[in-house]
């Protein structure tokens, strides 16, 4: 069978679809983006139009205006009928060995509360021990094998969701579960709706039970500062509240995509609590 080749036409009109894309998606006229990328608004109607065809260094101008994932740019590139610029290194190569280091350090620091490092879809790829402790206190090693292991790595969303992980032991599940639906909801438009982030949705959604919580969950103003998740299970409660940090200025796909998560103690009870467990 003759394989089918993608013509000039086709990647041009690919590239303009994604083109209008993302800039629909952050709110830009063709007009706001010509002035902001300084090209007239003519060529950016040609670019879309397929009338146009951009150079590399068209895509990569206004990939950058238009705050394009690395991930997402490679595709643009492709779309327009060059070769990915942006490379994907995996965590434990050689070449990472500065940013493992580094990594294992933050981690390292923050105990004796935990901390954990995940990739772009919330797959846990690095943890202090304190992250390995909270885990096992709530969810057996035997648990995290059968249930959550897939191609190597747990995913910490499907554990969070899932009746034998993390959620019955998630007093405030409702305001909690809610706010994770629409992270994960902003992250997958921010991601350009890519595959892997709206299949991750879709399976959470999907449980019994999830959309009815979304739609009943408090977006209203709380009383707190910051929204806690709450564990309990027999005489053990948690109260955590999370920061997040990225790396910053990546050139490389996984730096882009890492998120360094840091829980503590919501208040003086779970400090002591933590402290005993």
């Amino acid at each position: 069978m003759m394989q089918h080749r993608t013509s000039p036409s086709e990647q041009l009109d690919s590239f303009g679809l994604l083109l209008k894309q993302w800039r629909s998606q952050r709110g830009y006229s063709q007009l706001d983006l010509a002035v902001t990328s300084q090209v007239s608004q003519r060529h950016i109607s040609f670019l879309e139009s397929g009338r146009a065809k951009p150079s590399r260094e068209m895509v990569l101008q206004l990939a950058e205006v238009l705050e394009i994932p690395l991930r997402q740019q490679n595709l643009m590139l492709t779309a327009a009928g060059f070769a990915p610029i942006h490379a994907e290194t995996d965590l434990l190569a050689p070449e990472m060995a500065a940013i493992r280091k580094a990594l294992d350090f933050m981690l390292r620091q923050q105990e004796p509360y935990p901390a954990i490092v995940v990739d772009h879809y919330w797959n846990l790829l690095l943890t202090n021990n304190a992250a390995t402790q909270l885990l096992s206190t709530f969810i057996t090693p035997e648990q995290l094998q059968i249930h959550f292991y897939r191609d190597g790595k747990v995913n910490l969303m499907r554990a969070m969701f899932h009746p034998q992980g993390l959620r019955p032991f998630i007093m405030n599940w409702e305001d909690f579960s809610g706010h994770l639906l629409q992270r994960l909801h902003r992250e997958a438009i921010a991601d350009g709706e890519s595959e892997q982030s709206r299949a991750l949705l879709d399976e959470l959604m999907n449980d019994p039970g999830i959309a009815e919580t979304w739609q009943q969950s408090n977006r209203t103003a709380q009383n707190t500062m910051l929204l806690t998740v709450h564990f309990k299970r027999a005489d053990l409660e948690l109260q955590f509240f999370s920061t997040i940090a990225t790396l910053g200025t990546p050139y490389d796909i996984t730096l882009q995509e890492l998120r360094i998560e840091c829980l503590f103690p919501a208040d003086e009870a779970t400090e002591q609590n933590w402290k005993k467990n």
